[in-house]
């Protein structure tokens, strides 16, 4: 069975699927449908593997779908994907027998932005629940010193611990991560630590105090510049969810997710 994009649509579109599973035809290679779901929506994770359940999986990484498939999972990946949560893989049907899988169930969206007077918030912790985000950091070991050094500066945590826990892809297919701030020093003054496909570049502006103080300049693809109070991190979550912020993202996407490019780093 050829798994096409349009076949892959069909699948997911069609009348036994979404919020069900589907068995497929026995002739389907797992691996393979594993890999253009990859291909398609990023970096899975691992529910089931040899018939044993992640025990860590919550109803934040995907747990509907090992209900779903009533424990009959062999080996199950999950991708986390606008409302739904995608799994796929293989599982034992009534007889016993092993048979490619793929099973859809709705995903939720937190209200990740309410925090009590006073909280200290942890923004990239709410970013990881607002998008599902579940596989292992991409980028745990990256070279920060070797950066910083090349660009002259020190970088803000948040945008590092961004950058080591998602690694290359984009926010709900959209918001590029750059794996490295784009400068442009120069010219305008500004780092570059992610851009959309409407070519709105999400900056700051460097200065001689503390990185972890740096606030968000978003400089608009006719070259107009808009301040925020507030860090990279909980930018990207207020863009996200909140229908008002001037940049938002949640008027087009209820639910949110992160793309990633890569199976690895």
């Amino acid at each position: 069975m050829a798994h096409t994009p349009s076949t892959l649509s069909d699948l997911l579109s069609g009348p036994a699927v979404p919020h069900g599973y589907l068995r497929l035809p026995p002739g389907t290679d797992p691996h393979t449908l594993v890999r253009s779901l990859t291909g398609r929506f990023g970096a899975p994770r691992t529910l089931v593997l040899d018939g044993f359940a992640d025990p860590t999986v919550d109803e934040e990484c995907g747990a509907a779908l090992l209900g779903l498939l009533e424990g009959r999972g062999v080996t199950i990946r999950a991708w986390a994907y606008r409302d739904r949560w995608i799994g796929a893989g293989t599982a034992r049907d009534a007889a016993g027998d092993t048979r490619p899988v793929l099973a859809t169930v709705p995903r939720r969206q937190p209200d990740s932005l309410a925090a009590a007077p006073g909280e200290r918030v942890d923004w990239v912790e709410r970013l990881i629940g607002i998008t599902g985000w579940s596989a292992p950091p991409r980028r745990p070991d990256v070279d920060w010193a070797r950066t910083e050094t090349r660009l002259g500066t020190r970088l803000p945590g948040d945008y590092k611990r961004m950058v080591e826990t998602f690694g290359e892809g984009a926010f709900d297919a959209y918001l590029s991560l750059n794996q490295e701030p784009w400068t442009d020093l120069a010219e305008d003054g500004l780092l570059a630590w992610a851009g959309t496909e409407h070519k709105d570049r999400y900056c700051w502006r460097p200065d001689d105090g503390d990185p972890d103080g740096w606030r968000v300049t978003v400089q608009t693809f006719d070259g107009e510049l808009v301040h925020f109070d507030c860090r990279a991190a909980e930018f990207v979550c207020r863009i996200l969810v909140d229908r008002h912020h001037p940049f938002t993202m949640a008027r087009y996407f209820d639910t949110h997710w992160f793309m990633s490019y890569r199976e690895g780093e």
